[in-house]
Formats: structure tokens, sequence, C-alpha cells
């Protein structure tokens, strides 16, 4: 089965990167500065931040289907030197597949259908488990033990000749 792993789009976010620390402040949002190795996932370039990156920490809807009680939001954070991530199709970017992940498979409805912690590295095998279930209309994936959201797993639509 063949799917994609998305990373945020930038335009939502370019607003914050003008911002002073004191606006940032009244919408809930922190300027900081990434001061260890692998400590801070972007989710628009689905790279860490490297030490002395200026992110933005902000609270995100990730999830947001009105009809559902699985809706979600949580802190991510974005660099703000970003470039758009293309989608890793049926790969796993380096940012996810170092750390232990909880991936949590949806259906169109934004119901949970299934939900497991795995290292990253052994995700892949897992999403396409998933992805062979035709009721799976995504994955999110989230950090296992702080429990933010990195990205989410879609099927990869299939080009006809």
């Amino acid at each position: 089965m063949t799917w994609r792993i998305e990373a945020l789009p930038l335009d939502p976010f370019t607003r914050y990167f003008a911002m002073t620390d004191a606006e940032l402040a009244e919408v809930g949002a922190r300027r900081m500065i990434a001061d260890a190795p692998n400590s801070a996932p972007c989710r628009v370039s689905l790279r860490d931040a490297d030490v002395g990156d200026a992110l933005i920490l902000v609270n995100h809807a990730h999830l947001t289907a009105p009809s559902s009680p699985y809706r979600q939001a949580g802190p991510i954070f974005v660099r703000e030197i970003a470039e758009q991530s293309p989608a890793f199709v049926d790969a796993v970017p380096d940012m996810v597949s170092t750390r232990l992940v909880s991936a949590r498979a949806f259906d169109r409805d934004a119901m949970m259908l299934d939900a497991d912690v795995v290292p990253g590295a052994d995700l892949a095998p897992r999403l396409d488990q998933w992805f062979a279930d035709p009721a799976v209309d995504q994955v999110q994936i989230h950090t296992a033990r702080r429990g933010c959201y990195l990205a989410r797993a879609v099927r990869q639509e299939m080009s006809l000749p």
C-alpha cells in the first residue's frame, strides 16, 4: 500500500515570524532558540532544528473534524527559516524515525480505529498494515513521550496512465 507522510503547510505560520515576543505571548505562542540537537522538530520542514535556530512554539489544531470526539490540538515547533518539505512517499523522515512515536489510525469521520506505540524506525511496516485496511483514512503521528503532533500519513493517490 502506498502512503505519504505530510508536513504542515508553511503559510499559516509565517505571520508569527514578524511578531514581537509580546505579540506572540498575546496569542499564546513563544519564540525559542533550539539549544540541543534533536530537541525541536519542525512540523513544516520535517527536520529537527539545528542548535541556534529560532523557532515559534505555538498551539496547532491538527485533527479538526467538528463531529469527532477525537478533535486534537497541541504545541508544535516551526523553524523561522523553515522551507516547505515535500511529502515522504513510502518513507519516514529522519525527524520521525529517530523518535519513539504514538501513531493513531482514523477513518474518514475522524474516529479512531487503532493506535500503537512504535520506534519511528519501525513505523513504515505499521503504516503498510494500517493502509491495507480501506477503512483507514489517515494516521496521526505524535511523539510518544510528550505526545506532541509530528505529522500525518495519508494514502498516496495513484496516478492512472
